[in-house]
């Protein structure tokens, strides 16, 4: 195994550390004591595909993050969060091949007072049901102070429709897709996650948080409907514990292995007690509506991302050809922080293997 692999671009050269599909993770400790993934699946980091700061009217300027992709014919449509000049507000870029993007601007927009997005309209996931797609982001009236307005609790799901990918986008303020409960595992954050349509309804992994005393703890709940326009029926038990420390989704389901593989980034936490989006994981499953905590494994960390050596963020995969493409926010070099990221790309080749086998 080779873990220090050069490969050279010209005159430059590039370090990757890739590791195979059945080797162990370096064994990480977290201070609190929050479980660990003990396998790798292989994945290569090709680098940053979409810097942030040049997007129309300032609209990502302190950041870009939170990719989203959906294709319809040749064109693929990222949805990103832009930090901008307003605040955190989903933004469009279109590609003919994942790495060169033009950036459209806003495709949001921050509602009144009264409404529940008035500070942050973000991390849109969208599905098309005859000729409408479906849109449902994220929404908060509540932020930090400017200039970085980051969003913070309560995270909530919105809804918007559209004919097209582009927009114009109608808010629905009449629909609340995912409403947050009292004394649950989703009772300060009911964000939107990856849908797919399965059987006769459709499935959205959403993001679920709760407050323990001061910590917070994070995990990914089902929701299921068979009318998108109303609100979804939440599973009363979360596909995780709030222990495994996870939020965000995005599912393939590979034909030839007949499993589900569901990415998601993590959560750690340093020496100091602060916490931190730290790596991508995968957890796999031939049930959709079944997982185990023991089926998972880290997929991007610092140790094979050839940029970000310090918080990495969502993932969001799509098939291309015979790879799987990896789509990610981080914060390049040792950087931890919420801001000032920018969108990379990562790829495994299909089938994938599952780590351990």
């Amino acid at each position: 195994m080779k873990r220090n692999t050069i490969i050279y671009y010209g005159s430059c050269c590039m370090f990757l550390s890739i590791l195979s599909a059945n080797t162990a993770a370096q064994k990480i400790q977290y201070s609190d004591g929050r479980p660990a993934a003990s396998l790798r699946m292989e994945c290569r980091d090709e680098g940053i595909v979409m810097r942030y700061g040049d997007g129309k009217d300032s609209c990502d300027t302190y950041g870009a993050r939170e990719a989203v992709v959906n294709k319809e014919g040749d064109t693929y449509y990222l949805f990103y969060d832009g930090a901008g000049k307003d605040g955190w507000i989903s933004c469009l870029a279109e590609s003919k091949d994942l790495r060169s993007w033009t950036k459209q601007g806003t495709i949001l927009t921050l509602g009144d007072s009264t409404k529940a997005d008035y500070r942050s309209a973000s991390t849109p996931w969208a599905i098309k049901e005859k000729e409408v797609w479906h849109m449902f982001y994220m929404g908060t009236p509540n932020t930090t102070p400017p200039p970085y307005r980051i969003p913070a609790f309560p995270y909530l799901t919105m809804k918007a429709q559209s004919k097209s990918l582009r927009g114009p986008w109608i808010k629905q303020y009449d629909v609340t897709p995912l409403p947050p409960k009292e004394n649950s595992y989703y009772s300060v954050t009911s964000s939107p996650g990856f849908m797919v349509k399965h059987k006769k309804e459709y499935l959205m992994f959403f993001s679920g948080a709760a407050q323990d005393n001061a910590i917070t703890k994070r995990t990914l709940g089902i929701a299921r409907t068979r009318n998108l326009n109303r609100s979804w029926k939440i599973d009363s038990v979360p596909v995780f514990p709030l222990s495994e420390q996870i939020e965000n989704s995005s599912l393939f389901y590979d034909h030839a292995t007949k499993t589900w593989f569901l990415f998601t980034n993590h959560i750690g936490i340093d020496e100091k007690g602060l916490e931190y989006t730290d790596a991508i994981w995968v957890y796999w499953s031939k049930d959709i509506n079944t997982w185990n905590t023991e089926h998972k494994a880290v997929v991007l960390d610092s140790t094979n991302s050839v940029w970000a050596k310090g918080a990495i963020g969502m993932p969001a995969v799509i098939k291309v050809g015979d790879r799987l493409a990896l789509l990610y926010d981080a914060a390049e070099g040792q950087s931890r922080s919420h801001m000032f990221r920018s969108i990379g790309l990562a790829w495994m080749d299909l089938p994938l293997k599952i780590p351990g086998e």
